[in-house]
């Protein structure tokens, strides 16, 4: 309830005043005599500067002169009294406003309808035709857009705009690429957009501005379990499971110090925790093996990733580092043919005799790796023998040696310094050879053994300091990996 009486504010004075003053009938039309002419001018002038402030139009002292003649006449003063009461009704019985009203009670209908924005490459589809194609041999960047109307003087403007980006003579054939045209009849080119790999891409922008820019897919990573045995290949016991059989390469470069993936036996059984890289929905050769236990020789291997001293390693359920002084094997998943032996005949000459060495083939060009850290002590080349060699010294007990290379990587000279894995050449059929294999043997103080038995000691145990928490970490993923037990195991 609002209060029956109160004082007006200013605001409702002036309208008050304004209604009154208005009135043809309110004030006479001419001044009685010079002297209230006079006078009334003055006050009307005094007025138009001077804002009403009083708490009584009556009371205010530019009106004082006006008093009497303001409501002299009575038809006046009946005039002001019905609009005084009228606008007191209007502020007496005034809503009221509910003091629960709010914002959230208030139904907002949005009529608009917002359509979303679909992007390939950043770039909004609906406004284009858009023409997939694969480079074709003998295709590049000239050929390409010259062949949707393009013309020579943009094309070379683009290659211009395009450098410290991409180098468009890199444009390979069997590469994927989309040109989006304007819909109308010119069907006028308005970007190009080369796909470098399945996460990058190049966008050639053919508008006013002409630019080159890089651009990135959203790549994702999905976990994934897998469990297999092996009756022929790891290689093929991953292609059986559905999975990339790159992933095997994976298993090789974390357990290459401690199984010899060329000797695997039949039921040998492995389980792996994975993430695998994804683009769109197309999963990619790309791995990160979150734990994994081979069954091997009738021992069980695990690998548990820990971080130690800022250095992500691969450890067994003991602690020790999957990583020895030397790898397995100089090279990635291939066929043994020839094993170390004292008489052994030979292919070529037809005869028996020693072959002290391991026998792993693989095609031509096939990286050969250092299996340990050393320096080259010889290189070079055997007609009748080994073709091209080259021998590592690792310290002073093990030289190995690699033969029948069909060349030796970049920077490998007498007296280079070379890392575990590091490539030092490519397999051949050079020198007294049937095929392309590499002839790697061992010395140990200077007499051959068996390069499938060299001893290699783990590169970093776990500290006893970190032990409580690597074990911590071992224990809930060999959890997980023995749960695996539910997953088929179809053998090859």
């Amino acid at each position: 309830m609002y209060p029956l009486v109160r004082s007006l504010s200013s605001t409702e004075k002036h309208v008050v005043f304004q209604l009154k003053f208005n009135n043809s009938n309110r004030l006479p039309a001419k001044p009685t005599d010079k002297h209230e002419g006079a006078t009334r001018n003055r006050t009307m002038k005094k007025l138009q500067k001077q804002p009403i402030l009083s708490n009584d139009i009556t009371e205010n002292p530019i009106f004082a002169p006006m008093k009497n003649n303001l409501f002299r006449n009575k038809k006046i003063r009946i005039g002001a009294a019905v609009t005084i009461g009228a606008v007191a009704l209007l502020l007496i019985f005034r809503p009221k406003p509910r003091m629960n009203d709010s914002l959230d009670e208030v139904e907002v209908t949005d009529s608009v309808e917002v359509q979303e924005i679909v992007c390939k490459y950043g770039i909004p589809i609906d406004k284009y035709d858009i023409n997939y194609g694969i480079v074709k041999p003998g295709q590049n960047l000239s050929v390409i857009l010259g062949d949707h109307g393009v013309s020579t003087e943009t094309i070379h403007e683009l290659n211009q705009k395009a450098e410290g980006v991409f180098d468009v003579r890199k444009v390979r054939d069997g590469q994927s690429y989309a040109v989006f045209c304007r819909k109308d009849s010119t069907r006028q080119v308005r970007f190009f957009v080369y796909e470098e790999n399945p996460k990058s891409y190049i966008v050639f922008d053919l508008r006013d501005q002409r630019r080159v820019y890089r651009g990135e897919n959203p790549v994702e990573w999905k976990q994934k379990e897998i469990r297999g045995k092996v009756e022929s290949s790891l290689w093929v016991a991953m292609q059986k499971q559905d999975t990339s059989p790159l992933l095997a390469m994976e298993l090789s470069n974390i357990y290459g110090w401690t199984i010899d993936f060329f000797s695997l036996q039949k039921e040998d059984e492995f389980r792996v925790i994975y993430e695998q890289e994804c683009v769109e929905g197309k999963e990619l050769d790309n791995f990160h093996i979150l734990a994994a236990s081979f069954r091997y020789s009738d021992s069980v291997y695990y690998a548990i990733p820990f971080v130690q001293d800022g250095e992500k390693l691969y450890y067994g359920s003991t602690g020790n580092s999957l990583e020895g002084a030397f790898l397995k094997a100089p090279l990635d998943f291939y066929r043994i043919t020839s094993r170390f032996s004292n008489s052994r005949f030979h292919p070529v000459l037809r005869r028996y005799r020693a072959h002290h060495g391991v026998d792993y083939a693989a095609p031509t060009g096939t990286p050969v790796y250092a299996i340990g850290n050393g320096k080259v002590i010889a290189k070079g080349y055997q007609a009748n023998g080994g073709g091209n060699y080259l021998k590592i010294r690792h310290n002073s007990v093990y030289v190995t040696t690699y033969m029948h290379l069909s060349r030796f990587a970049k920077g490998i000279q007498v007296g280079s310094e070379v890392k575990q894995k590091e490539v030092i050449g490519y397999v051949g059929s050079t020198g007294l050879s049937t095929g392309p294999h590499l002839d790697f043997r061992v010395f140990e103080n200077g007499k051959p053994i068996n390069p499938l038995l060299i001893k290699s000691q783990p590169k970093k145990p776990i500290s006893p300091a970190n032990m409580p928490a690597f074990e911590v970490l071992r224990d809930s993923l060999v959890k997980r990996l023995s749960a695996l037990d539910s997953l088929a195991t179809d053998s090859i």
